[in-house]
């Protein structure tokens, strides 16, 4: 893991505790990290906790595991969970808690990481928390913590939408003929060639495009089919149902996005019954 191999975190200095033996197993035997038989011990006396189970496991269980090693203000709850605000590890005795959205180039150490804290981190601990994370690829600190659920649909999902793409185009290559290993080859480095070259020009991504279409060319037909399939459109709804189901899972409003205006009111209906009960149950809020 980067975070050892860079010499970040020593990896004596490190404790695992995972649900399943195999994987604690496999952690120590690859990497030289300690492991422990509970929640509890593998918190003892840690300055860093390091939250990366699945959102639907951080049931009230969990949490109470948490806070029998009593972390108060002497751990840091560092998340890496998709969907969950950092009010929730409250629950597990945490007073310090950062939330972050990585992304899994990050275990090779090329990942994006966008990550905020509560106020109460001194300047010291947000340093060794960005060199944490640094550790992993490129890191982006938000002082508003709702940036955490864009991001989450940006680059926390985004290597999905790239490797969905890289997909579709070696399937074409193949198609047309290319065998796959070598179509896999100039789709992979087409893609890696084509970030870097992004990055090093810093050009707005619409003049690189226009820079290899020539007026009535290969790039300009297959550009207006992507454009006749409503290609950019397609990208953004999905984008956008990303960051939707960040914030259902989050317990926050996903009335957001193109079309979906919040509309409050009341109805009530009018019955032909003199009863004040039936004319009270006409009323409906709409949300």
């Amino acid at each position: 893991h980067p975070l050892i191999e860079k010499g970040v975190q020593p990896a004596n200095q490190v404790t695992v505790f995972d649900a399943v033996p195999q994987t604690m197993q496999h952690l120590a035997e690859t990497y030289g990290v300690q492991t422990a038989n509970s929640i509890p011990e593998a918190m003892a006396d840690a300055d860093l906790v390091l939250c990366a189970v699945k959102p639907q496991n951080l049931t009230e269980q969990f949490f109470a595991e948490c806070r029998k090693a009593n972390p108060a203000d002497k751990s840091i709850m560092l998340s890496v969970i998709a969907g969950k605000p950092s009010e929730i590890y409250q629950q597990g005795g945490f007073s310090k808690i950062v939330r972050s959205m990585p992304n899994t180039p990050a275990t090779i150490g090329q990942g994006m990481t966008v990550w905020s804290c509560t106020p109460n981190l001194t300047a010291d601990e947000r340093k060794k928390i960005r060199l944490i994370l640094s550790s992993t690829g490129k890191s982006m600190y938000v002082d508003d913590e709702s940036y955490i659920d864009i991001a989450t649909s940006i680059s926390g999902s985004g290597p999905a939408y790239v490797f969905f793409f890289m997909e579709s185009m070696i399937d074409a290559g193949v198609h047309m003929g290319f065998p796959r290993d070598k179509a896999a080859t100039l789709v992979y480095h087409t893609m890696l060639g084509s970030v870097l070259y992004a990055i090093e020009t810093g050009e707005h991504p619409a003049i690189l495009r226009n820079s290899v279409t020539s007026p009535n060319g290969t790039t300009a037909s297959a550009l207006y089919e992507l454009e006749n399939g409503r290609f950019r459109t397609v990208i953004k709804d999905a984008m956008w149902a990303c960051y939707r189901r960040s914030l259902e899972m989050g317990n926050h409003d996903s009335n957001v996005g193109p079309g979906r205006h919040a509309m409050t009111g009341k109805l009530q209906l009018s019955t032909d019954s003199d009863d004040e009960n039936d004319e009270a149950e006409g009323h409906f809020e709409l949300k």
